[in-house]
C-alpha cells in the first residue's frame, strides 16, 4: 500500500499570511509574487527571505532591475527583521544588469542556473523578472521569444530542490495570460488603492497546490514593523484558538445598572451582542461604562474598543481607574483606514492577552467612520463577520449606536444591522411639561422574555439611575395640571 508523500511547509515570518496560504508555504515550492507598483511585493519577498534563511538554508536573491543591490538594502535595513549578519554568510545578492544589456536570453538563464549550481540555495528569489521582458521589449526582441524565456525560467525554477520566487509587476490576475501563471505552484497578489486620501493595501492568495487556502481580498499593512496580514473574518474557531471557553448553559450576567437587569429579563444571557441605541447625549456610553465596571467587580476584564473618543478622553472620565488598574483594555481606533479585520484583530489579541469577558464597541456610527471608504462599503457583512467571531468566543458584547431622534419613527440602526443584535435597548428624549426627560426600553432579547416598559431614568455622579414607568408617571401627575407629553408626534 502507498503511503502519502508529506509536503513540509515553512513558516513565512509575516504575521497572519501562513494562515492565508493554509499553514505555511509548501516547501520546494515555485510561486509568484506580484502586483502593482509600490504594492510591498520586494518589502515581502524579504521578510520572508530573512526569516527562512540561516546557514543550513541559505537564499539566492536575483535582481534584474537597474539599481544596485546595495541601495535596495539600504531600505530594507529599516524594518527589524533585516539582519545585516546573514548578508554574504546565509544570503547572497547577485545583480543581472549586465547580463541584461547584452540582450541575450540564453547567456541569462545559464547565469542563473551556474549561480543556483554554486551556491545550492534553500531559496532563490528573482526581482523583478518582468523587468526582463520589458526590457527585452524595448529592443525589439520576438514576442515568442520573451514568452520561451519566461516560461523556461519559470520551468528550471521548479526544478531546482528549492523554494523559489518570481515577483513582477502586473495589473490584475485575471488580464494575464503568462505561462508561468500555469506552472506556478503559489500566487500571491498584492494591491494598493487610494481612495478620498486613504489607501488600502490588499493580499489574495490566487492559488496555493496541495493545500486549502483562505480565499478573498485580504486587508495588510506596511508598518515600521514589516508586513503584517489580516485575514477576512471567517467563522473557524478552532484556528483561532480562542482561551475563552462558550458556556455550555445560558446564564446571564448583570449590566451594573439596577432595574435594568429586570428589564433584561434577569440580565444579558452570556455570550449575546446587545445594541444600544439612542440619540447624541442620551446615555448610550455610560451604560456601557456600568456594563465594563460591573464586569471588573465581577473579576471580568473588559475591552472597550472607542470610535468617538480617543484613550486620553476615555482616562478622564470613570473609565480612569479601571484602564490604569489593567482591568479594561482600550482599543485606539483613531485611524482612518482601519478595516474591519484588523479591528477583530487587534480585539483578539487584548481578549487573549487580558482573558476579557466583556467587550464594548463605542460605537458603530463612529466605527464606520474610521472605516476606509472601500470597507464601509460592505460594513454590514464584515460586522456581521466579526461579531459572530466574537460572540463564538464565548464574548458578551455591547455596541453602541447614534441615531437622530426624529420623534416620528423608530429605528434601531441607521444602516439596517440591528438583525446583528441579540439584545436590543432604545434610549429616547421625550418633551414633558417642557422638559425633555430620557426614557428607555427592552425592544428584544432573543429566545428570552423581557418587560416591555418603557421607563424614565437619570444619569446621575453614580451612573443610571432607573425611575418610574411612563403610566406610573401619568398616575403621579394626576390630580396636577395636565403635563404636554409627546412621544411620537
Amino acid at each position: 500500500m502507498s503511503k502519502k508523500v508529506g509536503i513540509h511547509r515553512l513558516a513565512t515570518g509575516v504575521p497572519g499570511l501562513d494562515n492565508l496560504l493554509g499553514g505555511g508555504l509548501p516547501e520546494f515550492s515555485f510561486n509568484l509574487i506580484a502586483g502593482t507598483p509600490g504594492s510591498g511585493k520586494t518589502t515581502l519577498a524579504h521578510q520572508i527571505m530573512f526569516t527562512l534563511a540561516n546557514p543550513n538554508n541559505r537564499a539566492l536573491f536575483f535582481t534584474v532591475l537597474g539599481e544596485p543591490a546595495l541601495k535596495m538594502l539600504r531600505y530594507q535595513q529599516q524594518f527589524p527583521f533585516f539582519d545585516i549578519n546573514k548578508i554574504n554568510k546565509s544570503i547572497r545578492y547577485v545583480n543581472l544588469s549586465a547580463d541584461l544589456l547584452e540582450g541575450n536570453f540564453d547567456s541569462v538563464l545559464s547565469r542563473i542556473a551556474e549561480e543556483v549550481k554554486d551556491y545550492a540555495p534553500s531559496l532563490v528569489f528573482v526581482d523583478s523578472f518582468r523587468s526582463v521582458v520589458q526590457s527585452a521589449k524595448q529592443g525589439e526582441q520576438e514576442a515568442s521569444e520573451l514568452q520561451g524565456f519566461v516560461q523556461e525560467l519559470g520551468m528550471q525554477m521548479t526544478s531546482w530542490q528549492a523554494t523559489t520566487f518570481l515577483i513582477g509587476e502586473y495589473l490584475k490576475p485575471d488580464e494575464e495570460s503568462s505561462p508561468v501563471f500555469t506552472v506556478a505552484d503559489g500566487i500571491l497578489w498584492l494591491s494598493q488603492n487610494l481612495h478620498r486620501n486613504s489607501m488600502v493595501r490588499k493580499m489574495q492568495v490566487v492559488k496555493i497546490r496541495g493545500q486549502a487556502q483562505v480565499p478573498g481580498l485580504h486587508t495588510f499593512r506596511i508598518s515600521d514593523e514589516g508586513i503584517q496580514v489580516f485575514p477576512r473574518a471567517i467563522i473557524k474557531h478552532a484556528e483561532l484558538e480562542p482561551t475563552i471557553k462558550v458556556p455550555t448553559e445560558r446564564e446571564r450576567i448583570p449590566m451594573g445598572t439596577p432595574d435594568l437587569d429586570e428589564l433584561l429579563g434577569g440580565g444579558l444571557p452570556v455570550g449575546f451582542s446587545l445594541l444600544v441605541v439612542g440619540p447624541s447625549g442620551s446615555g448610550k456610553t455610560i451604560l456601557a461604562t456600568e456594563f465594563l465596571a460591573e464586569g471588573v467587580r465581577r473579576g471580568e476584564p473588559g475591552v472597550i474598543a472607542a470610535f468617538e473618543k480617543s484613550p486620553s478622553q476615555l482616562l478622564d472620565g470613570k473609565l480612569n481607574a479601571l484602564i490604569k488598574a489593567g482591568q479594561v483594555g482600550v482599543i485606539d481606533t483613531r485611524s482612518l483606514d482601519l478595516s474591519i479585520d484588523e479591528t477583530l484583530h487587534d480585539l483578539i489579541k487584548m481578549i487573549n492577552q487580558m482573558q476579557a469577558k466583556r467587550i464594548v464597541i463605542d460605537s458603530l456610527s463612529g466605527f464606520e467612520l474610521a472605516l476606509a471608504p472601500q470597507f464601509s462599503e460592505d460594513f454590514r457583512g464584515s460586522l456581521y463577520r466579526m461579531i459572530a467571531e466574537l460572540t463564538g468566543m464565548g464574548m458578551t458584547i455591547l455596541m453602541t449606536s447614534e441615531l437622530e431622534d426624529r420623534y416620528t419613527d423608530l429605528r434601531f440602526s441607521p444602516f439596517g444591522s440591528a438583525f446583528l443584535a441579540d439584545a436590543i435597548i432604545v434610549q429616547r428624549y421625550i418633551e414633558i411639561n417642557g422638559q425633555f426627560k430620557r426614557v428607555l426600553s427592552v425592544v428584544k432579547v432573543r429566545g428570552s422574555k423581557h418587560s416591555k416598559d418603557i421607563r424614565l431614568f437619570e444619569i446621575t455622579d453614580e451612573g443610571i439611575l432607573i425611575g418610574e414607568t411612563l403610566s406610573e408617571y401619568a398616575g403621579i401627575m394626576s390630580g396636577r395640571p395636565q403635563p404636554t407629553l409627546r412621544l411620537n408626534d
